[in-house]
């Protein structure tokens, strides 16, 4: 189980570092989008530098996940983006959420192997210091 762990960690972390990175620099080649309304949502999101703070979140959460110290923090950032990853392609791009998919079963079984992390989320009283 702990080969499965840090095989799901470093696939994790290695897809949101390198995305992350290119939603910065630029560097993967994108095809081109027909006009629709897919195109127009994901060019205010990139013009409007919403995507450089993503890519910020997504790097700082891939370098946590391949560094192994802060899983369940890189968990807790990633998921907000990995839902709207989805939402994205669902309702308004219809496809090419294979990615997605992917990334959001390696963070589910993250998230269940570092579930303990979590445990204090779901106490109905939690204790305050």
């Amino acid at each position: 189980m702990k080969i499965a762990i840090l095989i799901a960690r470093i696939l994790l972390g290695l897809m949101f570092l390198v995305f992350g990175l290119n939603d910065i620099l630029h560097f993967l080649p994108m095809p081109a989008m027909p006009p629709s309304d897919a195109t127009t949502f994901a060019t205010i999101l990139v013009s409007s530098h919403y995507m450089d703070f993503v890519g910020i979140l997504m790097i700082i959460s891939g370098v946590l996940l391949l560094v192994g110290r802060y899983v369940p923090l890189a968990l807790v950032l990633l998921g907000p983006i990995l839902v709207n990853i989805l939402l994205y392609h669902f309702f308004i791009m219809h496809g090419g959420a294979a990615m997605g998919l992917i990334a959001t079963l390696l963070e589910l079984f993250l998230i269940w192997a570092y579930r303990l992390s979590f445990r204090g989320l779901f106490d109905a009283a939690p204790e305050v210091s």
